[in-house]
């Protein structure tokens, strides 16, 4: 069997972060291993406090994994601080991950940031240039490129200058722009669009989450990368047309919808 790491925040009513992760991986027929970086107190109506990790056992989370399972893909979401950011940075480079995919998770949908501003520097010079794919959103994608992003014209500019900063792939998501849901995938020098039809619902809660691990069991599985993007497109779109109506606030996709697709709520 496939295995895939998860290096990310705990989301206390599993829609996001390494629940999320795990959930996604078990679906894809991946097993799921994880790290965490932090404790958040959260639900479907928003983060009500983040408790971070220490460094240190970061550190030795990965090597727990490392030094006994061979690790086939990782995937990296809520990094918080520098100190954090720099230990996977270092443990990627020694480890030597050829499969990293970086999901730049900076604020949840409630508006907490979960990401240190201070730390967005350390972020694109210590995290980002070990990627083998970066997947920001558009804001995440306005906020490392300093740009404006309203058309696909300014997605691939963003996809441009997200490259340049070392990362063989950028896969900027527009779940946030009208029309249909599409994304640019961009290698360095071809771009290339992965579309679906937009769902409308409210619950969304671990969207980005769920579609960054997908792509990073799909590379696990031996997939290409652009084969392991669209499959995980398609993933995350059954996934949110059969969301979960939990909770009193954003409700998470259905992570296991090819199997019960009738327990929808």
């Amino acid at each position: 069997m496939k295995k895939a790491l998860t290096i990310a925040g705990s989301d206390s009513c599993g829609g996001a972060g390494i629940q999320a992760d795990l959930k996604t991986f078990s679906a894809l027929g991946v097993y799921g291993m994880s790290v965490i970086t932090a404790i958040t107190a959260q639900n479907t109506q928003g983060v009500m406090g983040v408790e971070e990790i220490s460094p240190q056992m970061v550190g030795m989370q990965i090597d727990a994994v490392f030094q006994d399972i061979e690790v086939d893909a990782v995937k990296i979401g809520m990094v918080s601080n520098r100190e954090i950011i720099k230990i996977i940075g270092d443990k990627l480079k020694a480890y030597n991950v050829q499969k990293a995919v970086v999901d730049t998770v900076m604020v949840s949908k409630s508006g907490c940031h979960l990401l240190r501003l201070e730390a967005k520097e350390t972020l694109i010079k210590q995290l980002i240039p070990r990627a083998f794919l970066v997947t920001p959103n558009l804001y995440e994608a306005e906020v490392l490129t300093g740009k404006k992003i309203k058309t696909i014209g300014d997605m691939e500019e963003a996809a441009r200058i997200i490259h340049a900063m070392g990362p063989l792939h950028v896969l900027v998501k527009g779940g946030h722009l009208e029309g249909k849901a599409t994304d640019v995938l961009y290698d360095g020098k071809t771009f290339t669009y992965c579309e679906e039809e937009r769902i409308h619902t409210p619950n969304t809660h671990g969207t980005g989450c769920t579609f960054a691990s997908a792509i990073a069991a799909h590379l696990a599985l031996g997939y290409d990368l652009r084969e392991a993007v669209q499959k995980s497109k398609t993933y995350i779109t059954m996934a949110i047309a059969h969301a979960l109506n939990i909770g009193k606030g954003v409700g998470p996709t259905h992570h296991f919808y090819q199997f019960y697709p009738e327990r929808s709520i």
